[in-house]
């Protein structure tokens, strides 16, 4: 997994690229959590992300329930095919925010 961050106004957004999987969910959700505890939004692209397991679902998801803890906004965008599947198959799908692109999100205000 690639992980790049960039930040857009309040709005930090993680660029996912490759595999999400056992061996990279940790620092995913390190890295999440840190950007939530700084009281900032997050928006994730996930355009090339290849594969995810459900570690890296639970990251996600750990996430989600931190930027809802804390008053701030956490979104998907540009979620892969394969990335979708697994949403879809969890349900998440209908519980995260999710944007066609990381524009509209970041139109949008995550």
């Amino acid at each position: 997994m690639n992980l790049d961050i960039s930040h857009k106004g309040n709005v930090v957004v993680l660029s996912l690229s490759g595999e999400v999987d056992m061996q990279h969910a940790p620092s995913l959700r390190k890295q999440l959590l840190s950007a939530l505890e700084e009281r900032r939004d997050v928006l994730v692209d996930m355009g090339a992300v290849d594969y995810i397991d459900s570690s890296g679902i639970a990251s996600l998801v750990e996430a989600y329930q931190a930027a809802r803890r804390n008053g701030t906004r956490f979104a998907l965008a540009a979620v892969s095919d394969a990335s979708m599947r697994v949403l879809q198959l969890a349900r998440l799908d209908k519980v995260f925010t999710i944007h066609p692109s990381v524009e509209t999100g970041l139109q949008a205000g995550v």
